[in-house]
């Protein structure tokens, strides 16, 4: 397949890996991927979470392994299949599945939001599906089913009372993020950190409109101060944004960070080369509260 075009930056498409559990097919975003590897023996961890089967060391660094059947609620993984091997939010994991399919090249215009396609217990880990010859791929959360199994690894809230009382209601911020949960919790410690000011979008594409709405109407940064996007988001990715953002001269100057669990080298550069102003991973969110300090205070 010719994925030469995701050598780009900013052009709005994904690489989706299909893999399958209990004849059902699923994906992943390549980017989170490390390596897809054999099953092997896992050494079980006691008192553990039901979905972790235990840990291994592959090459000298030790992984947790989970067992997406059980976070699907459709039984307990047998020994064999594959572990696809993670990273985002800084920890390794590997997900056991039962077979991998390939790759798709798509678009994120063309992923749909969950609802009515998939299943009550899917659609809680669901963040978009795609449909290929006929065929529904669901790509999951993994984000929420590793934070749905320790807590420890979501926005850790208590950095921002560390902060302490600060006024910065006059400045406006503009969000982009497609999870409810984590829409609400970023408008929550900022306005926690005395950002009141704040419009929150659910993807690239509504906060570009917004952009767009704003710009038609006078000066954009009586509106918006800063810009928080994610990476990951249907219809326009956080990429795609800040490329829109830096590349017109109205915008350009307003402060972009992504605020993203995909951030690793590879992404940190090309964020880099769209012009992001600051990259952050979410557990971080006491960091993004100062980074914001910092850009707006420039």
């Amino acid at each position: 397949m010719d994925t030469k075009i995701l050598l780009e930056n900013g052009t709005n498409e994904l690489e989706v890996l299909e893999f399958t559990i209990d004849g059902n097919s699923y994906g992943i975003n390549v980017a989170k991927i490390k390596e897809i590897i054999n099953y092997q023996p896992v050494t079980p961890v006691p008192n553990s979470h039901p979905s972790i089967e235990g840990i291994f060391m592959p090459r000298d660094t030790m992984i947790t392994a989970i067992d997406l059947r059980n976070c699907l609620q459709r039984g307990v993984s047998e020994e064999g299949g594959l572990f696809i091997v993670t990273n985002f939010n800084k920890l390794d994991i590997a997900f056991h599945v039962d077979s991998v399919i390939g790759i798709h090249r798509v678009s994120w215009k063309d992923i749909i939001k969950p609802g009515a396609t998939v299943s009550t217990t899917e659609d809680g880990i669901s963040t978009g599906v795609i449909k290929k010859n006929e065929k529904l791929i669901i790509i999951l959360d993994f984000e929420k089913i590793v934070s749905d199994i320790n807590p420890e690894t979501g926005l850790k809230m208590t950095e921002i009372d560390e902060l302490g009382v600060r006024d910065r209601s006059e400045v406006p911020i503009l969000i982009a993020e497609d999870s409810v949960l984590l829409n609400k919790m970023i408008v929550e410690s900022l306005k926690k950190a005395g950002y009141v000011n704040v419009t929150h979008t659910n993807n690239g594409q509504e906060a570009y409109d917004y952009i767009c709405e704003v710009k038609a109407h006078g000066d954009v940064k009586e509106h918006i101060r800063c810009i928080i996007t994610d990476i990951e988001m249907p219809e326009m990715d956080g990429h795609r944004l800040t490329k829109l953002v830096k590349e017109d001269d109205a915008t350009c100057e307003i402060p972009v960070i992504i605020f993203s669990s995909l951030i690793n080298d590879q992404m940190r550069r090309k964020g880099e080369a769209l012009g992001a102003n600051a990259q952050l991973t979410k557990p971080e969110i006491g960091n993004l509260v100062r980074t914001v300090d910092e850009l707006i205070l420039k």
